[in-house]
């Protein structure tokens, strides 16, 4: 008696899209742009729509999330998130607030509820805001 003939092997996962990171993964269409909408981690208030921004990695330093954005802006502790998405045109947001300077840079909340900060606006450069993934819900 012949021994059997070993199962066929599975065909190979297909490799995850260059977008597709841990905290981004089923978030990226295929043109880079966000495939849910952006929401609130707190209150669920939406601040993009789905397509209003591009997937980008960037390096930035943000204050710990508080509820009021002039505490988390006066200083404390802070995280550098990674994975953002870019919006270049600030009315493309349908719902975000910013703190006062600090420096040259803005910081982005909440408008309903103040929580953040979510993101990074340099006022440097005035067509580029920076929400951080790790600071927002999506649906």
């Amino acid at each position: 008696m012949e021994p059997a003939a070993p199962p066929p092997s599975p065909p190979p996962a297909p490799a995850p899209a260059p977008a597709a990171e841990p905290g981004s993964a089923g978030l990226v269409c295929s043109q880079g742009r966000n495939l849910r909408a952006v929401l609130c981690q707190r209150c669920g208030s939406r601040v993009l729509l789905p397509g209003a921004a591009t997937f980008a990695r960037r390096e930035l330093l943000l204050p710990a999330m508080r509820k009021k954005a002039a505490a988390a802006a006066a200083g404390g502790g802070g995280d550098v998130l990674r994975e953002h998405w870019l919006v270049r045109d600030m009315f493309s947001f349908e719902n975000v607030g910013f703190t006062r300077d600090v420096g040259n840079v803005k910081f982005l909340v909440c408008a309903d509820c103040e929580a953040g900060p979510i993101g990074w606006h340099c006022l440097d450069d005035k067509d580029s805001f920076y929400v951080a993934l790790e600071r927002v819900a999506h649906e």
